[in-house]
């Protein structure tokens, strides 16, 4: 790729003219890949309605781009390594033209079970090798994919499968994730009795034990596989066609599905990863997050591919079977670039030092975060131990909406600052906002994050619902698009994301809606009602903490406790349950019966006596009570 900037310098009048001409910016990073038709039309777009669309008329096929023009030059180059959750187990590696081929064998077992470009197909799998060739097989027949993390609840699967109408599901019999063995198979059996548009399951072997198999739906993708041949031809694509959707927690109501697009999405995600890792053509990049979020589709599958960059795939965890097993990975591999979550290098920092200083970690030369914003601590344990001070870090900061890296540092050109993401990508314009919408100019104030021009992977709608996309994200502000994230600019004009805004809880660099996780604790027959706040975690970054009303005050509130927690782990997931619960007799409510979280926050937060004025509260004896029952965190 010739777009890749070298220097400060660089990145300085690159983006000057990036703001200055947008459209023939991104003109001139789009003519750099394969297209099966040129685009008529850089650029239409309306933020009020919405409606973004890039490169109108033009036809492509992004598999082409990640796999089929590499094939030349670089079919026998490592494409994909795969890391077992095991380290007793073999390593699996795929070069380009041993993925290529996997990803046509799939894309025919799609064809032959009914498979036509549009459909709707679900991924609720570990992280197997199976699970990155299917998404490519997705794309290059047309098919839309939904992968969901498979730590969620039957119930919150059978949500996302409604939701997109999906007529297939890929699965795996079971999942290894450390020294547990977990249900895959049997958590979608028990979503499908819900879920009419399903036709086909495809299942995969990770354990090999024995899973019930429904005759006339399921199918062995092995054997599947077996059977198909090794090469398809990629369904040309309009660069408006959907490619996937992504399902994401909001403040309100169930998870929206969050569209992404062919082109706009292709283009900047492989110009994002390019620029702010670095890669060299012999460089090994490892991605530690799970394909179920937006940065194992961005930075494990498409952006390093389309990049011709070995990427490597793991399923494991980062403590089993000891906590070096990362480190490990990173020498075995002679890894250059690792990209990390600030939860996960937060629970290895407490691990100690010793779990590091038993690997050499000489391959490495850029570091990254993702996920949420890394504390100095964090940063500088990161710099100096990990990296061994050489190493620049890339603190990014982006969104599921985003598709791509919004604000970083470029590795090894840009200056760096602890806790700081740094300056905006080439092509993305965001502004400091107050709560009225006026621009805030002053440095070192903190303001609202919102971006002012569309960028090539700005999420276009969510799936079945476009009022939604408008009200959650373009309502706010006429003419911009809202992140929900406060944020701050230094005199540099570096910018530091401070968190969510709106009642969105950042946990381990998971987006969980407040209301979510309410209504799942709702579901107990004895829960009145309920509210949830974030609160600051050491580890995770922030915890959630629930006020839980009772019919009557659990007499066993242990007891109590864990029946919550089972009741929201089968509506959601784990990854929702509430650190804390604490049973209170009312809530903080206004007059017209709106939940004062604010106040709540600060109580959870240990700062229950600096509420100021609580007069204007229905009952402002509850906020004392509260307060005088709050638990230590």
């Amino acid at each position: 790729m010739n777009f890749r900037i070298n220097s400060f310098e660089e990145y300085q009048s690159t983006y000057k003219k990036s703001v200055e001409d947008p459209e023939g910016f991104w003109d001139g990073i789009a003519s750099e890949y394969q297209w099966k038709k040129k685009w008529d039309k850089t650029l239409n777009w309306d933020f009020e309605k919405p409606d973004v669309r890039w490169f109108e008329g033009g036809k492509l096929n992004i598999t082409e781009n990640c796999l089929d023009r590499h094939l030349a030059e670089n079919g026998d180059k490592t494409a994909l390594i795969w890391e077992p959750n095991n380290p007793d187990d073999a390593t699996v590696t795929f070069t380009f033209t041993e993925l290529h081929e996997a990803v046509c064998q799939m894309a025919n077992v799609l064809q032959k079970n009914g498979v036509v470009k549009g459909d709707r197909l679900c991924f609720y799998m570990p992280m197997i090798p199976e699970l990155a060739i299917g998404v490519l097989a997705c794309a290059r027949i047309g098919a839309i994919h939904s992968v969901v993390f498979a730590g969620f609840s039957a119930n919150a699967l059978a949500d996302r499968i409604n939701d997109a109408s999906c007529k297939m599901v890929l699965t795996s019999d079971e999942i290894k994730r450390g020294a547990k063995v977990m249900d895959a198979k049997k958590v979608v059996d028990e979503a499908l009795s819900k879920c009419p548009s399903v036709e086909t399951v495809l299942v995969a072997k990770s354990t090999g034990n024995d899973v019930p198999m429904q005759a006339g739906r399921d199918l062995w993708m092995h054997e599947e596989m077996s059977e198909a041949e090794a090469e398809f031809e990629a369904v040309a694509m309009d660069s408006e066609d959907m490619l996937f959707v992504l399902y994401t927690s909001g403040s309100t109501g169930k998870p929206k599905g969050v569209v992404h697009t062919c082109g706009g999405y292709m283009v900047y995600a492989g110009y994002s990863f390019n620029n702010v890792f670095q890669p060299a053509d012999d460089d090994v990049y490892w991605c530690t997050a799970d394909i179920g979020w937006i940065t194992g589709h961005s930075y494990i599958v498409y952006g390093p591919l389309l990049n011709g960059t070995t990427t490597v795939m793991f399923e494991g965890v980062p403590t089993w079977p000891d906590s070096g097993r990362f480190w490990e990975i990173c020498d075995k591999h002679k890894v250059s670039q690792f990209y990390t979550a600030p939860t996960a290098i937060r629970a290895l920092m407490a691990c100690g030092d010793e779990w590091i200083q038993k690997h050499q970690l000489s391959s490495l030369k850029v570091l990254g975060t993702v996920g949420e914003p890394i504390n100095e601590e964090a940063w500088h344990w990161y710099h100096d131990v990990v990296g061994r001070g050489k190493c620049p870090i890339v603190d990014t900061w982006w969104q599921t909406e985003t598709g791509g890296i919004m604000l970083s540092g470029l590795a090894g050109h840009s200056p760096m600052k602890p806790s700081f993401a740094g300056y905006p990508l080439p092509g993305i314009q965001p502004v400091l906002l107050d709560e009225k919408g006026n621009l805030v100019e002053e440095n070192n104030q903190e303001g609202l994050l919102a971006i002012k021009y569309p960028w090539p992977s700005i999420l276009r709608t969510t799936y079945g619902d476009h009022e939604r996309c408008r009200l959650t994200y373009f309502s706010h502000f006429k003419g911009y698009y809202f992140t929900g994230d406060g944020a701050k600019r230094d005199d540099n004009g570096m910018i530091r994301v401070i968190g969510r805004v709106d009642d969105v809880i950042n946990v381990s660099g998971h987006r969980i809606g407040t209301a979510e996780v309410e209504n799942a604790i709702d579901e107990h027959p004895d829960v009145v009602e309920s509210a949830v706040v974030g609160y600051p975690h050491d580890i995770k970054g922030q915890g959630i903490y629930a006020y839980v009303i009772c019919r009557s005050m659990p007499e066993n509130q242990d007891q109590m406790r864990q029946e919550i927690l089972d009741v929201v782990t089968k509506e959601i997931g784990k990854i929702a349950k509430p650190e804390m619960i604490q049973f209170v007799t009312g809530l903080p409510k206004t007059r017209s019966g709106k939940i004062m979280r604010r106040i709540l926050r600060k109580i959870a937060e240990g700062d229950g006596d600096k509420l100021g004025d609580v007069s204007t509260l229905l009952d402002p004896s509850v906020v004392e009570d509260i307060h005088r029952g709050v638990l230590v965190v």
